[in-house]
């Protein structure tokens, strides 16, 4: 029906605004319903402007709202997309290409993302390498609006034993990106959880050329895919 919809009717192009939005809204729920005031403090708008967007979203069919919260539609999820492959190839080109820190990236990205255009982009893509992830690990989505099942968890919620590697680091704060970067936590990582402090304490890290220490706020930023359990000896 919604396809129908918008072949008779096609929505506008996304503003940059818009397209802000909707990959906010696409990271911060992946998958699932996201609030209003979630949305306003991750975009540090007021709760006010937001439902003002969100209701100019919800017109072209962007979005749906529901008790849960917003979701986005199959036709704002590929915008979404859209918008969120250009951001992370931009992410890719600076720090491959440029050589930029990728405690920098995510900010030069947003900064550049409305002055460069599709082909531009997909030039930059090229340039790149044709990258697969962007510096901080996440997965850049291809032209049609597919992307990988991700399937990692938060480190702060695996067990102690558990052995891995980090697939991707979901903060965007330059000076908690710097330090993570300076432990040799970075995408591609291995590790081992070898301890963790009661009471919600910090997390110690066997890399493969030192341990390292973490507090739980910095492990919940640390997406991680467990190796699997070696099959028990024969008795």
């Amino acid at each position: 029906m919604e396809d129908a919809l918008n072949r008779h009717h096609p929505p506008p192009s996304p503003t940059p605004a818009m397209r802000a939005y909707l990959a906010e809204i696409y990271r911060l729920g992946e998958g699932e319903p996201v609030r209003a005031t979630q949305l306003a403090r991750r975009l540090d708008v007021t709760l006010t402007a937001a439902v003002r967007m969100l209701n100019r979203l919800e017109s072209h069919g962007w979005i749906q709202r529901t008790r849960h919260g917003i979701r986005l539609t199959e036709t704002g999820e590929r915008e979404a997309l859209r918008s969120i492959r250009r951001h992370r190839i931009l992410e890719a080109f600076l720090s491959r290409v440029l050589g930029i820190g990728w405690e920098e990236v995510h900010a030069l990205a947003d900064r550049l993302d409305p002055a460069v255009d599709e082909a531009l982009c997909e030039r930059m893509y090229e340039v790149a390498g044709r990258p697969s992830h962007c510096p901080h690990g996440d997965p850049i989505p291809t032209p049609e609006g597919w992307i990988p099942p991700l399937g990692d968890v938060p480190l702060s919620e695996i067990p102690i034993g558990a052995r891995g590697r980090i697939t991707r680091v979901k903060t965007e704060d330059a000076e908690q990106l710097r330090y993570l970067g300076s432990l040799g936590l970075v995408p591609g990582a291995s590790f081992e959880l070898v301890a963790r402090a009661p009471f919600n304490g910090p997390l110690r890290l066997r890399l493969p050329q030192h341990d390292v220490i973490i507090g739980p706020e910095l492990a919940q930023h640390l997406r991680v895919i467990l190796e699997p359990e070696p099959s028990g000896a024969s008795s």
